[in-house]
């Protein structure tokens, strides 16, 4: 095993400091930093060192297993991916029909209970110990443990939040993480009066205390000005689905890219035609693609997805108290797109908000507790869907031969969309605190608060505290080191002494 943190001559004749793993992130991944000699920032990346190979393996599988294989993509959103197969293999089934209206509405319940509990996931565990505490906060500290350490409550509702959202999904499919429920052609359980009487006694409690952390986002965002509106703040379109409307929706709808004044660059774009709207660009250094516009081309035609743009494109949000906050949102940019990655955040829990009050509007919704399943029609061989993910966008693309097997297989994640933005995030912060400046844990942590922002799903997730160990080496132009930090499993950062010129290094 490669160190976790490590360091080489470049080529280029630059100092090249290596970040790995990047920490609170789903998945594994690190950041390089190129530096000349007076320490200024030549080149950002972040890279993506795993390899998964679903897109192959589903091949020659029959299509009614897609929906529950996929979903093992990731243990934190297999919602997600569940709902978007189980959407494009609907073709298979009903051709181009639509479920049941008790169908749909049952997928609807799940997926606002999956963007709500990761949501909850991604701000109190990963995000909010950054906010509270500080960037340059005692990395022992600035964890979750430390958020319940010092605000009880607060960390208290974060986990009561995400367990209702899991609860629901464990009602729904069976099990918290890889159940089933949503099935080709509809869904494959009903939900009893009992459980969804389960489901409604808390969900009033869980709308207040989301309306509370939405207060919390927005006021630290708002607090932390001029700097983290300053923060990796570069312009860019954004991409989400949207009604024919205009109304933001997770679930379904057609695909909206503004650009950075909020003027619709597409607009309505149909799922199916996907493939003529994106291209993807492939680059020798990370395992994950770059998506762009066709029509712009790679390097002007990159978009963000998540959160930030969803609420950012949507003309309106079709629950009160979260189409509040979404006006509150856009007033405080003057009306146009919020392009700060820390806003990510605030715009999150509007995110957050607006998939409690659909879950309980969907509860009061008679249709929940029908029994009428399972729609039928003319399958088709091709099938396509779209849904939003928590951190954006996700996209599944099938064919199945006459065998009823599956013969191709096309999926773009939401990570995958904000590659491109992540990266230009990481350059941003590295330019802007890097330069010239003695490395410390706490100016490591400000470009990893810079991809945290994005929520990043680089692989099947993990989430440990305080066991993410680093090595932090910094060499100069002919090889020889001149700086080192080690953080170790405690948590605790050391800066060992410089071995002598021309000695044996003992480093660990």
């Amino acid at each position: 095993m490669p160190h976790p943190l490590e360091t080489a001559p470049d080529p280029s004749g630059l100092n090249r400091v290596v970040i790995e793993p990047v920490s609170r992130v789903e998945g594994h991944g690190k950041v390089t930093l190129l530096l000349d000699e007076q320490r200024r920032v030549r080149q950002a990346r972040l890279h993506i060192v795993e390899f998964r190979g679903f897109e192959r393996f589903i091949q020659g599988r029959p299509y009614w297993e897609v929906p529950t294989l996929v979903q093992r993509l990731c243990g934190i959103c297999p919602i997600s991916h569940l709902l978007a197969a189980s959407k494009a293999c609907d073709a298979f089934v009903i051709g181009d029909g639509r479920v049941t209206p008790t169908a749909d509405k049952l997928r609807r319940l799940l997926h606002h209970a999956q963007v709500l509990q990761s949501n909850a996931l991604h701000f109190f565990h990963l995000a909010s110990p950054d906010l509270l505490f500080g960037f340059d906060d005692a990395v022992a500290h600035r964890n979750i443990v430390g958020v319940l350490t010092d605000q009880r409550e607060l960390g208290l509702q974060g986990i009561r939040i995400r367990q209702y959202g899991q609860e629901v999904i464990r009602l729904l499919t069976g099990k918290r993480v890889h159940g089933t429920g949503s099935v080709p052609g509809g869904f494959n359980k009903a939900l009893s009066a009992a459980d969804r009487h389960t489901m409604q006694k808390d969900i009033a409690q869980i709308t207040d205390w989301c309306a509370s952390a939405l207060v919390l986002a927005r006021d630290l965002f708002l607090a932390g000005q001029p700097e983290q509106g300053a923060f990796a703040n570069f312009p860019s379109m954004f991409m989400s689905l949207v009604r024919p409307d205009g109304a933001g929706d997770l679930y379904d709808g057609a695909l909206r890219i503004n650009d950075e004044h909020g003027v619709h660059v597409q607009d309505q774009v149909d799922v199916h035609g996907y493939q003529q709207l994106l291209g993807e660009e492939v680059k020798s250094w990370t395992y994950m693609k770059f998506p762009f516009l066709r029509s712009i081309g790679p390097e002007q035609g990159w978009y963000r997805v998540g959160p930030l743009a969803r609420i950012n494109n949507a003309s309106y949000l079709d629950t009160p108290r979260a189409e509040a906050a979404r006006e509150e949102f856009k007033a405080w940019n003057h009306g146009r797109p919020v392009s700060a990655s820390l806003a990510q955040h605030w715009a999150r829990m509007i995110d957050m908000l607006h998939c409690a009050e659909t879950i309980e509007r969907l509860l009061n919704d008679p249709d929940i507790i029908g029994t009428d399943l399972m729609a039928t029609g003319t399958p088709l061989r091709e099938g396509i869907g779209v849904i939003e993910a928590p951190r954006g966008t996700l996209i599944h693309h099938y064919r199945m031969g006459d065998d009823d097997l599956i013969s191709y297989a096309n999926l773009i994640v939401s990570t995958t969309h904000n590659n491109t933005a992540m990266n230009e995030a990481v350059r941003s912060v590295a330019a802007q605190y890097f330069d010239g400046r003695e490395l410390s844990e706490g100016l490591l942590n400000h470009i990893e608060v810079a991809i945290r922002a994005y929520d990043p799903c680089l692989s099947c997730a993990t989430h440990a505290v305080g066991k993410m160990p680093l090595r932090l080496e910094l060499l100069d132009a002919q090889g020889q080191a001149v700086d080192l930090l080690l953080k170790h499993e405690d948590g605790q950062i050391e800066r060992p002494a410089l071995p002598a010129s021309g000695q044996a290094s003992n480093w660990p």
